[in-house]
């Protein structure tokens, strides 16, 4: 048996690699942090053309049918290019709203207000009643630009509402590659609700580890390179052993993850049971080990690492949202131990 991605998930990766390049450059990557319109549109236009919404959808809906570790797979190439992208709320909006097809198709485009699922605020958090959803949701992801919202509600549930029946303000984070917004609905219409239940949210913390992988690949290229460039006392800093030690420790933290994060996509794709577990054990494992990966390549860099001349803090940012995106990794423990039935 060959454990290794097919010829067309390599095929995938490379085509995406090439699209992401060119639309999401570290100059791309920038003009997006500050808000430039252009640069946006440009993104977006690129993976629309891709056709990254409808990976998940069924062929029957007009989509591609793929699975979750190819979704995966276009996570990890988002995070390494740091491209900010709404494919995340397209991917759950896929699973949520299986039973739905007629939703998924056409030129929707979802938004995500879902974080009230793991963690909320006083105050914040959605009511449903009456077929009708109440209320404010914090950190809403790619809600601009949406034609639909996927929210959750307070009791589990998750319901698509028209998008412009929603006020939405913007959220400013750490991370200036992806905008976050609060949304409040007041009486917004449902139009399909479904249960988010322990796969759902499995589903959204494998592919915020999938992202977290693909950013600290990068910080790792980027921290091997420069070690490979930069010279001190007449040598490259990559000949010296404290560095190799370095370079070969991140390299060592990251393999384990990915393995994992294949192996859990691979058990939720053929309903095995053990896939949500995988899936929370995945986000716990890359949200720390993305972490020492981030600390650590900017120590490499030194002094260049706090510079906005090779831009790690783009990278740096994001792996530190992705800690806590969907819940922190001492939560996603938590989750995984009480599907395993080891918590009261």
């Amino acid at each position: 048996m060959e454990f290794a991605l097919s010829e067309d998930q390599r095929m995938l990766q490379d085509s995406l690699k090439g699209v992401l390049a060119g639309a999401a450059s570290l100059d791309q990557v920038r003009k997006i942090a500050v808000g430039d319109s252009d640069a946006i549109r440009m993104l977006e236009a690129a993976l629309d053309d891709f056709g990254l919404a409808s990976l998940l959808v069924p062929e029957a809906a007009g989509g591609l049918g793929l699975g979750l570790l190819d979704a995966c797979l276009v996570q990890e190439s988002l995070g390494y290019h740091v491209a900010p992208s709404r494919f995340l709320a397209s991917a759950l909006a896929a699973v949520a709203l299986a039973g739905h097809p007629g939703l998924l198709g056409g030129e929707a485009k979802f938004g995500l207000a879902a974080t009230e699922l793991v963690s909320r605020r006083d105050g914040a958090g959605l009511a449903l009643k009456a077929g009708k959803l109440t209320g404010t949701s914090l950190l809403a992801i790619s809600a601009a630009g949406a034609t639909h919202l996927l929210a959750a509600d307070t009791k589990g549930g998750v319901h698509v509402v028209d998008a412009g029946a929603a006020q939405i303000a913007p959220m400013q984070t750490i991370d200036r590659t992806r905008m976050f917004h609060h949304v409040t609905l007041d009486g917004a219409k449902v139009l399909a609700s479904a249960k988010a239940d322990d796969r759902f949210l499995a589903i959204a913390r494998l592919l915020v580890a999938a992202d977290t992988l693909g950013a600290a690949q990068a910080m790792i290229d980027k921290a091997v390179a420069y070690a490979a460039e930069r010279q001190q006392f007449g040598r490259v800093i990559g000949s010296f052993q404290a560095v190799k030690h370095m370079c070969a420790e991140m390299a060592a933290k990251l393999e384990p993850g990915r393995a994992l994060i294949w192996h859990a996509a691979h058990a939720l794709d053929i309903g095995d049971a053990e896939g949500p577990v995988m899936a929370n054990l995945a986000k716990a494992y890359m949200a720390e080990a993305g972490t020492f990966i981030a600390r650590t390549a900017t120590e490499v860099h030194g002094g260049m690492g706090f510079t906005d001349l090779v831009g790690l803090h783009y990278w740096f940012k994001r792996i530190g949202v992705n800690r806590q995106l969907f819940g922190s990794p001492e939560q996603a423990r938590e989750t995984a131990a009480q599907l395993q039935g080891l918590v009261a």
